[in-house]
């Protein structure tokens, strides 16, 4: 059962040009409309339930569920906004990274819609979505910014000067397990619900996150300073939960939770924060599905304020994946001036993040000898 979740219309600013972003990545389906850096409207609608039998997604699953939401989704989105798709200007749709099923899918309806409009389409990339999913909250980025990046998929620190102009410079990356990931499998290994980050969550606002010690990774005097890896984490997890039950006692899942939530908040926090001083930058944002997470808003906002860096991080509905993050991207293109994206652009499921625009070529044919 797909769930679609509905967001108000923000303002009613006119001047710009409308933009009609696509998200599709994943397992939610998202259209957001924008003008001029403000929202107008903002759809999604979820395949989550379908998957959670499965304790993760099903690309197949996915696939088909964006089939089904897609026309329901762009609708609903012209509603809230009051438009006609002849009144949209351009285009925005994420073409990598992804599910390629997915990905499919999303390119295939947004490249109907801009033929049907007579538009320009633009090719966008996933995570410099969920960079301009904060402006969309709190205005144009600071030039420069730090920007950490945290979801199921990835886990990145960037240096931001201009998103669209601009090479976006990675700072540090997973080189493992991203946060969200670690969320989701100790999640199953405690028997929570999937998701596991909100589950994680939940279960931690009753326990104590000093009950357990759990490990720092890549924090020693030595080790990379902005990279992160979480594999071990979920591992020193893992084995805790391996010892209660081979005791045969109760796990104290509470704590549990709250001290893997503590452990991952303090190395996310505790890097970004890194950055900035290193970089002498003033602006912290932090984005993504983990962005949600309360003790990673809390200790980052607390040890931002010690350190006198301005905090910013998007509402939680436009923290995990959506339609409008694409289309404030779309937004920030056509307003700078970008070229749209070929009439043959595909997609790129594995595309690393460099630009905010991301036009893969397609692959070359083949010719029989």
């Amino acid at each position: 059962m797909l769930q679609v979740l509905n967001f108000c219309k923000r303002s009613g600013a006119v001047g710009g040009p409308i933009i009609l972003g696509i998200e599709s990545s994943c397992d939610e389906t998202g259209a957001g409309i924008v003008r001029d850096g403000r929202l107008l409207a903002h759809v999604v609608a979820s395949s989550m339930d379908e998957h959670a039998v499965f304790g993760g997604v099903v690309p197949e699953i996915a696939a088909r569920a964006h089939l089904q939401a897609f026309n329901p989704v762009v609708r609903e989105a012209l509603d809230q906004a009051g438009l006609r798709l002849g009144q949209v200007d351009a285009v925005a749709v994420t073409t990598g990274p992804g599910l390629s099923g997915a990905l499919q899918v999303g390119l295939a309806g947004a490249k109907s819609l801009a033929y049907a409009a007579g538009v320009p389409l633009y090719g966008v990339h996933h995570l410099a979505g969920h960079v301009a999913a904060d402006t969309l909250e709190h205005g144009p980025l600071p030039t420069p910014c730090v920007v950490l990046i945290v979801s199921g998929g990835h886990t990145s620190l960037l240096y931001v000067r201009d998103l669209v102009r601009e090479p976006i410079l990675h700072l540090g990356d997973t080189l493992d397990d991203a946060a969200g990931e670690c969320f989701d499998k100790v999640a199953r290994i405690m028997g929570l619900s999937y998701p596991g980050g909100p589950a994680i969550d939940r279960a931690a606002r009753d326990g104590n996150p000093r009950a357990v010690d759990f490990p720092r990774p890549l924090t020693r005097p030595g080790d990379d300073p902005y990279a992160f890896s979480f594999s071990g984490l979920k591992t020193a997890a893992a084995r805790w939960v391996e010892k209660h039950r081979a005791l045969g006692v109760d796990l104290p899942v509470a704590d549990g939770a709250a001290a893997l939530q503590e452990a991952v908040a303090d190395v996310l926090s505790r890097k970004a924060l890194a950055a900035c001083k290193a970089y002498d930058v003033k602006t912290l944002i932090v984005v993504g599905g983990v962005a949600a997470n309360s003790r990673v808003r809390a200790l980052t906002e607390q040890r931002c304020a010690a350190a006198g860096i301005e905090l910013r991080v998007p509402p939680m509905t436009l923290c995990t994946d959506n339609g409008a993050m694409i289309a404030a991207v779309g937004d920030l293109l056509v307003r700078s001036g970008a070229e749209p994206a070929p009439l043959d652009v595909s997609i790129d499921p594995s595309a690393p993040l460099e630009y905010a625009s991301l036009t893969p070529l397609p692959a070359p044919s083949v010719r029989a000898a």
